[in-house]
């Protein structure tokens, strides 16, 4: 029995038993450990412990520094985010987690344009139309679709501003009735 057929059928892989496991299992440790530049690297941030509602986020800061609103309405927001280097892949694109990040925060922020408490995300569906490169200013919108009970939904697009092309486009459904006891 192959070991593809035995995981699929519930069994677990073994990699000492595979032929050639122990090189592949070597070859996989030498790729995720980290060199002594990127542990300095690692090392060297300074990561400050964080009180929801204080300030940013070390992630949000990383994540969003940068985005413009350039309006807000109830139950829309348009954005102007300009690609940094730190965002995108090796191939100098924007990553596709960083399109997702985006998708994520700009559609909860159109959920508290519309008056609504914070929910949690539970679903999104993306659609990666093209490629933005550093420098690309990217318009983004996002708005509401709707609220039933404790549920909403937004759709967020972006844009490439300058050529109009649609880089991607996203749902994002948000659940809670999440009200602060504090």
């Amino acid at each position: 029995m192959s070991s593809w057929f035995s995981l699929r059928r519930g069994g677990v892989w073994d990699w000492k038993k595979e032929e050639g496991g122990e090189e592949m299992m070597e070859k996989a440790r030498e790729t995720l450990s980290l060199g002594a530049e990127e542990s300095e690297r690692v090392a060297s941030l300074d990561v400050r412990p964080h009180r929801a509602g204080d300030a940013a986020s070390f992630y949000e800061g990383f994540a969003l520094r940068g985005i413009r609103v350039d309006r807000i309405q109830r139950g829309s927001l348009s954005c102007t985010f300009k690609v940094p280097p730190r965002l995108t892949d090796v191939s100098g694109n924007l990553s596709a987690g960083a399109i997702a990040n985006l998708v994520d925060e700009v559609g909860a922020a159109a959920i508290h344009a519309d008056g609504h408490h914070m929910k949690v995300s539970v679903d999104m569906s993306i659609s990666y139309m093209s490629t933005a490169k550093v420098d690309d200013e990217l318009e983004i919108t996002s708005s509401v679709l709707g609220h039933k009970g404790g549920y909403s939904g937004t759709y967020v697009l972006l844009r490439n501003k300058t050529t109009g092309v649609i880089v991607a486009e996203g749902r994002h459904s948000l659940f809670g009735n999440l009200k602060s006891k504090i």
